[in-house]
């Protein structure tokens, strides 16, 4: 019995879960839908004339210090943070999956010398990496996704590593290999169908993270440049108004916070689909 209540209980998450997901989805369509097709505002625009106007129908969530609109220029700084994680995040997928893939299969000195790469890449923490690299490189979104790419992607190859170095000892390998199936259709028909869930999981997951760096580097000048709307970008221009208008900086942060617990709720719900241990995080 008490097994089976839980079983219920578990059901009865997944579903919530599965429906907070679902009106994200919508809200995510909506938002896109609205900013392109039904843009009322130029958010480059500045009208010192109407400067920091409170809510009004033709300003919903009104103007900023420069007279700019500020929903028009929250959901532009939305596709700005969220569209450049996931660009940052795909590029370390690339990168890492296949590497790891190869390293964890054919061992031998390229495992040796990927494990020599990832015990420096992992010597230090993400953020002082990518502080450092962009720093080096200078400000702008471009060098902030590279610094990202190039401190990310070693995750996901060691996962992949990891993973495959314990299916290639299973039965079905070996007999794959006495059959005579080449290593490229191992890897790709065997292999690498074990791997997906895990990096389905472990992206999700990522993708809060890199939502908050970019947002804490554009926050920090380091990332998008304004006049280009961007969510960390946008809670330091109204740091000044934080007393007289403190919604200005509450509407960008509530935006990270809340694409960010949905992220980490679809890696929960993701984990429980691929049945995949908790050590992923």
């Amino acid at each position: 019995m008490k097994a089976m209540s839980l079983q219920v209980l578990k059901g009865k998450q997944s579903s919530w879960k599965m429906i907070v997901l679902l009106l994200a989805i919508i809200m995510f369509l909506w938002v896109t839908i609205y900013t392109f097709l039904y843009l009322k505002h130029d958010p480059f625009l500045t009208n010192l004339d109407g400067r920091l106007l409170g809510m009004s129908l033709l300003h919903p969530f009104g103007t900023d210090q420069l007279g700019r609109d500020v929903l028009t220029r929250l959901l532009l700084g939305g596709q700005q943070t969220i569209g450049y994680s996931l660009l940052a995040l795909v590029a370390a997928l690339i990168i890492g999956v296949p590497f790891g893939l190869i390293s964890g299969y054919k061992r031998g000195l390229v495992d040796k010398i990927f494990m020599r790469i990832a015990d420096g890449f992992l010597s230090f923490p993400d953020t002082i990496v990518a502080i450092v690299l962009s720093g080096l490189m200078g400000p702008g979104i471009g060098n902030l996704v590279l610094a990202i790419v190039f401190v990310k992607w070693v995750s996901y190859a060691r996962l992949v590593r990891s993973t495959v170095l314990s299916e290639s000892q299973k039965e079905y390998i070996l007999i794959a290999k006495i059959n005579g199936l080449s290593s490229w259709k191992i890897m790709r028909k065997h292999l690498f169908p074990h791997i997906v869930g895990h990096v389905l999981v472990l992206a999700s997951l990522d993708l809060g993270k890199i939502i908050l760096l970019i947002s804490a580097f554009s926050y920090i000048g380091l990332g998008v440049q304004p006049p280009t709307p961007e969510w960390g970008a946008m809670l330091n221009d109204s740091r000044s108004y934080f007393q007289s208008r403190p919604e200005l900086m509450v509407y960008p942060g509530l935006a990270i916070v809340l694409v960010v617990l949905l992220t980490n709720m679809l890696g929960d719900y993701l984990r429980d689909i691929f049945d995949v241990k908790k050590e992923v995080r």
